[in-house]
């Protein structure tokens, strides 16, 4: 696959590209889209972090800025697909590929824009499957796009190679210790815009914090065999049970991150 793709087009992967996802659990392909389209891309995410944040838009997430002080940081945008017809576009150029992946068509399970601004915070490794989602559906894969360049600096993806194919290494909810990854080489994936890493949902990843000035935007796509069920609707009502977004919390009350 060496042209890079816009928007009007619907790319396929490669039999050796497929082959590799099998063995490793994901898969880097880089360029995959055009400056044009990814500049269409920032900008639209551009569009959602203006707001509005107030209840039935998108969902908003903040947290706090890991350079000391008391002010928030955005840290993700969830739930966008119904107020920005752009994404679907970007959803649909997408979907085909998945499908190859998992030898069926795919459906859209869930949608997020990790915006991890300067002195934002990153993810302990973990495999998504951890975080309740064997509910909905046995396997899943994410697809990642790099909206800006990821570096080590600012909290590039890192995943570990060939651990696809061991199921849940922890119990649902129990965060990987230092002792679980000390043997997995967890490698860093820098990435520039237009890049896209797909990984299933049993690959080992994480992030380190954003140290840089600047901040380092992914957008991410996660889907399941079409044969398991429509699942985002419910997915999303069972999270604003648990962890609404933040215009939606009442004051005083509790709430722990789940997915």
């Amino acid at each position: 696959m060496t042209i890079q793709q816009d928007l009007n087009t619907h790319p396929t992967l490669t039999d050796e590209q497929i082959h590799q996802f099998r063995a490793d659990g994901y898969l880097i392909v880089r360029g995959l889209y055009n400056p044009e389209t990814m500049k269409a891309v920032s900008d639209w995410s551009d569009e959602l972090s203006a707001g509005p944040e107030e209840p039935g838009k998108q969902w908003f997430y903040w947290e706090q800025d890991q350079r000391g002080g008391d002010q928030k940081v955005l840290c993700r945008i969830e739930k966008f697909l119904e107020v920005h017809p752009g994404f679907n576009r970007f959803n649909d150029g997408l979907t085909g590929m998945v499908s190859q992946l998992l030898e069926e068509p795919a459906l859209l399970f869930k949608e997020k824009i990790n915006f991890k601004q300067p002195g934002g915070d990153g993810f302990k490794p973990h495999q998504d499957s951890q975080a309740g989602w064997e509910r909905y559906a046995g396997f899943f894969v994410s697809v990642l796009v790099s909206i800006d360049k990821a570096t080590i600096e600012n909290g590039c993806l890192e995943i570990a190679r060939g651990f696809n194919n061991s199921g849940l290494l922890k119990r649902e909810w129990e965060p990987m210790t230092d002792a679980d990854i000390a043997g997995m080489n967890m490698t860093p994936v820098p990435t520039e815009p237009g890049d896209v890493i797909f990984f299933d949902s049993y690959a080992p990843h994480g992030s380190k914090p954003n140290l840089s000035d600047k901040q380092r935007r992914i957008l991410y796509f996660t889907y399941n065999k079409a044969a398991e069920g429509d699942h985002r609707a419910q997915y999303y009502a069972d999270k604003f049970e648990s962890y609404p977004p933040d215009i939606c919390r009442k004051a005083g009350e509790e709430y722990i991150f789940r997915v």
